[in-house]
């Protein structure tokens, strides 16, 4: 957990006072909390992308990259921020990772991650059927003719062009995407939608709670309560 103190690094010298308060609190409550190293990796990536926290995001990286996360891990993590944050968002973020990755050392461009070999919408939609449950079936054919193509589109690109990639499985999926919605708030509805998807997808209410505390001192209090107040919402 050497991250959080990277983070800080910067104005360690100029302000030392604020380094104390934040590292007494990281010490002494935050990193307490127990998560798997791999999903707290995963989603403190995810809610600094989703709070635009582009400069602590770069000071972390390198020290989640290896351990506990691979490089595979991390860009699908990126790539899939482009479906809830969209490019204007997203391309800092992947020219930070790019950068890392060089520095240390990785060649890009990494393997080949799509696994689809035939019909985009339909390997998406049966993703939207895994998470979400039957009702999601046809999803892409649903709703107002006007903005159909809407639906098709988060069947075929959101779900069949990211979520079905190799790296991550619908469970890491899912944390990410809670949190990109955890990070830049305003998203309450499909924030609920997905913590739903996370518990379908094996993260317990305790593992949400869990992830969320520990990524409080990225996010502050305010979208830190709401994602557990979004939680517990889908809990019931």
């Amino acid at each position: 957990m050497e991250e959080f103190e990277r983070a800080l690094d910067p104005v360690r010298g100029s302000d030392p006072e604020f380094v104390t308060i934040l590292e007494r609190f990281f010490e002494e409550e935050v990193r307490r909390m127990p998560l798997d190293a791999r999903l707290r990796a995963l989603a403190i990536l995810a809610a600094l992308i989703g709070c635009q926290g582009l400069d602590v995001f770069s000071a972390v990286l390198p020290e989640l990259l290896g351990e506990p996360l691979t490089a595979e891990e991390v860009r699908e993590t990126v790539y899939q921020a482009a479906a809830y944050l969209g490019l204007g968002r997203t391309a800092p973020f992947l020219k930070a990772m790019d950068e890392a990755f060089c520095r240390a050392g990785i060649s890009l461009p990494l393997p080949a991650g799509d696994r689809v070999s035939g019909d985009r919408v339909e390997a998406g939609n049966r993703v939207q059927v895994e998470l979400f449950g039957e009702g999601m079936r046809g999803f892409a054919e649903s709703g107002p003719a006007e903005t159909r193509h809407i639906n098709r589109w988060l069947s075929g690109n959101c779900f069949g062009d990211y979520y079905t990639r190799a790296g991550l499985g619908p469970r890491e999926r899912e944390l990410i995407t809670f949190f990109f919605l955890a990070g830049q708030g305003g998203c309450e509805p499909q924030l609920v939608s997905h913590a739903r998807g996370n518990l379908c997808a094996g993260n317990d209410r305790e593992t949400l709670i869990a992830a969320v505390s520990h990524c409080l001192p990225y996010l502050g209090y305010p979208r830190s309560l709401n994602a557990l107040r979004c939680t517990d919402e889908a809990a019931k």
